[in-house]
């Protein structure tokens, strides 16, 4: 059965859509201020029309964000089948990944203070010969679940290192 990320997710992602408005908004502002002002000399007038196209331009482009949160929240599930951890997330790239248990070398569970904050974890499971995930998402983790309840968190390590132990006898975890 597939599984849905802790709502708190939206948090952390929406973290990541916020620095990337602001700084899509200066960029844009750069070229669209002087284009519509003019490069004359700054006055008054010319500084307050600045400044409320510089804020149409965060609303625009935070209101486009909060719609990318609730799309890549809506469209990240994970599940623990009988083999291997699937993963399943993206927007507009989907991104399908398979986990299978006997690679897995560890699992950690990090709680940053958003985190505690609204009581998730992220649990970061690292396989053999798996270095440095190709978005940069999870850290260096091939199996990353962003955002967990606590307790669930703990729960998914308890059964990944029981599937482990079963496959490998007592070897690797």
């Amino acid at each position: 059965m597939k599984k849905q990320l802790h709502s708190g997710a939206k948090w952390i992602f929406r973290l990541g859509v916020f620095w990337t408005a602001i700084f899509l908004a200066i960029f844009l502002g750069s070229f669209l201020i002087p284009m519509m002002i003019g490069f004359e000399f700054l006055s008054t007038t010319n500084i307050l029309g600045a400044a409320i196209i510089f804020m149409i331009l965060i609303i625009f482009t935070m209101a486009l964000g909060e719609i990318w949160v609730r799309m890549a929240y809506n469209n990240w599930s994970y599940e623990f089948t009988d083999s291997n951890l699937r993963q399943e997330r993206g927007v507009i790239w989907k991104t399908y990944s398979n986990v299978p248990y006997d690679r897995i070398q560890n699992i950690d569970i990090r709680r940053g203070i958003i985190a505690r904050i609204l009581g998730f974890s992220s649990v970061h499971i690292q396989t053999a010969g798996y270095s440095v995930s190709p978005n940069g998402a999870g850290y260096g983790a091939e199996g990353y679940i962003p955002a967990v309840e606590i307790k669930e968190a703990e729960n998914i390590r308890d059964f990944i290192i029981k599937k482990v132990h079963k496959g490998k006898g007592r070897q690797g975890l």
